[in-house]
């Protein structure tokens, strides 16, 4: 067997610039941000993944054939090699043989002289593997073989002994008269070498039997294997990087367009509905940046349609608003006047008159909610900012919808966690969102108990309305919040309504960089939660509120009728409390 040369690696001493390197902190530094940057790169960026993976698959495809290929030369070298040398040594063995015979009847002096100059000339064949020939006694005798002149032939490298011969080989040549070899590696000039080694019986004149070797010097055949492999490496490296550069350049023109279109993208995405992406070629690239094109165009087109006809529809809403005001005082004074005059008319005329004054506060509130609307399409809305006690604001909003929950006979609780709820906001429109909400609860909580909690954390106050009525479904709750929507337009409505509540309470809690959420479960009722941070500079870091909200029914107090002036509170009405409406779930934000 060949085995390759060893090579000793350089130390610190033999080059100082490997330890001025290692010592280089700053360069393991720089090494250490790139790459930790690698993870993010993969994730981001398909021609990085795309040159890595091809370079990845070209050094596995390159190592594998790179192995296949050394190992068949390697094995045909040194069958090649091998072949040669196996007949080089029979024919040597067989000469150094027939030499001996022929000097079989000369003297002692005369049969060393003629075995040395034998063995030299065999020595030196001239072929390009150097060969050693080694005279070896086959046992421990005290055959005199100081004067042979072929054990180690003169004028030869002295590091090169017949310590090469193995125990294993020595034996198989004393057992036998056949021709032996073994591979085997030994030291020249400090180097270590590959060779193969022949041994076979040889008779000496006068008649000693001893062990004849040739070792043959595979220095040149490992050279040639070392040559084969740094071209085959730097093959393999020029393969690599012309695959990854291929494979970057292809990839590339891809992305480049992609990359493009994203930009663009985004950019109309932002509101530049004018940007296009530059067409070049009739490619499937070509063709797929005409297609974009047509779609922006379309879209801008669509897009600016769309906006003509909703600022057509706000102008419209806002000027019918307006212009309904006029009138609509006038016909409310009207109302009013005969509303106060009922007494005065028949049944008929009387409830005539009741219905009509009704259904003027009606279209009224209808129409304030429209102009409302209408200011917030139009951007005009603006806050009145001061310092608001949030608790104080709900207890007035329960007491003001307190009326309404008597005559559906709906209790209203109040429940407290925590304290300091004072935050920036203008009062106005937080009022407003809680009376829409508490009145919502009230119509869908059919009789059943209505609870207001309140809750607050270091950067946010929390306040959450729920009922335990009707419910919605996860379908009715994803639209809740649109505009003149409702879950069922057949339903018997007792507070009237537009159905913008909901919106303008959307945004008002926008406009105090708040949230204003929703869930609900058919059955097991509604509750609506809106959460406020305590200053407007400062956003809130999460709700202290779950939705929807975890408290005990013994934390409620009930709300009553207000004596001097504020609300009085006490011990909830447990019997009123059906026990499906205290089987709360757990949270579904």
């Amino acid at each position: 067997m060949i085995r390759p040369a060893r090579t000793e690696a350089p130390t610190t001493a033999e080059n100082p610039q490997v330890g001025a390197g290692r010592s280089d902190a700053g360069l393991f530094r720089r090494a250490g941000r790139r790459l930790a940057r690698l993870p993010r790169l993969w994730g981001r960026s398909l021609l990085f993944r795309a040159v890595a993976f091809t370079g990845l698959l070209t050094m596995l495809g390159t190592g594998l054939v790179a192995a296949f290929l050394a190992q068949q030369v390697t094995t045909g070298l040194f069958q090649e090699r091998f072949d040669q040398i196996e007949l080089e040594a029979s024919n040597g063995m067989q000469q150094i043989r027939n030499e001996f015979i022929s000097a079989s009847t000369a003297d002692r002096s005369e049969a060393d002289g003629l075995v040395a100059d034998t063995l030299i000339q065999q020595e030196d064949t001239g072929s390009q593997i150097h060969r050693y020939v080694f005279l070896v006694p086959l046992d421990d005798t005290d055959i005199d073989t100081q004067s042979v002149a072929g054990r180690i032939p003169r004028g030869l490298s002295e590091d090169v002994t017949e310590a090469v011969v193995s125990d294993e080989l020595r034996a198989a040549v004393a057992g036998g008269t056949g021709q032996y070899w073994q591979s085997v590696s030994f030291e020249r000039d400090d180097v270590e070498t590959p060779g193969v080694i022949f041994g076979t019986q040889v008779t000496l004149p006068p008649g000693d039997i001893m062990g004849l070797y040739f070792l043959y010097d595979f220095s040149t055949v490992q050279e040639t294997l070392a040559f084969l492999t740094r071209i085959m490496l730097l093959a393999g490296l020029a393969l690599l990087v012309l695959n990854m550069a291929v494979a970057a350049w292809v990839t590339r023109s891809v992305v480049s367009p992609i990359s493009q279109a994203a930009e663009v993208s985004e950019r109309i995405a932002a509101g530049q509905l004018d940007q296009r992406l530059a067409v070049r070629g009739e490619d499937e690239i070509a063709r797929l940046g005409i297609s974009f094109n047509r779609m922006a165009s379309n879209l801008q087109e669509q897009i600016t349609q769309l906006a003509n006809l909703s600022k057509m529809q706000q102008r419209f809403v806002s000027d019918v608003s307006h212009e309904l005001r006029t009138p609509l005082t006038t016909v409310r004074m009207a109302a009013e006047v005969l509303h106060e005059s009922r007494e005065d008319f028949d049944p008929v005329n009387q409830r005539s008159t009741e219905l009509l004054y009704h259904q003027v506060e009606r279209f009224q509130a209808m129409l304030s909610d429209l102009l409302e609307m209408s200011r917030f399409d139009a951007g005009a809305a603006e806050l009145a900012l001061t310092d608001v006690d949030l608790r104080s604001l709900a207890q007035d909003a329960l007491t003001t919808a307190l009326p309404l929950a008597d005559r559906s006979q709906t209790p209203l609780s109040f429940v407290v966690q925590g304290e300091g709820f004072v935050v920036e906001a203008d009062p106005r429109r937080i009022d407003r969102i809680l009376r829409n909400l508490i009145n919502n609860a009230i119509e869908h909580a059919e009789s059943r108990p209505v609870d207001l909690v309140i809750a607050s954390s270091p950067t946010a106050v929390g306040v959450a309305v729920r009922d335990h009525g009707l419910g919605m479904s996860p379908s009715e709750v994803a639209h809740v919040f649109d505009r003149f929507w409702r879950a069922d337009p057949a339903r018997a409505r007792t507070t009237g309504g537009s159905g913008l509540g909901l919106s303008i309470a959307t945004e008002d809690t926008r406009l105090h960089h708040g949230a204003l959420d929703a869930w609900g479960q058919k059955g097991q009722g509604s509750c609506f939660r809106l959460v406020l941070p305590r200053r407007q500079d400062e956003p809130y870091r999460a709700s202290p509120l779950a939705l929807p909200p975890v408290y005990r029914s013994s934390d409620r107090r009930r709300v009553s009728m207000p004596v001097d002036g504020a609300p009085a509170t006490g011990e909830v009405d447990h019997d009123r409390v059906t026990e499906q409406s205290l089987n709360r779930p757990k949270e579904m934000d």
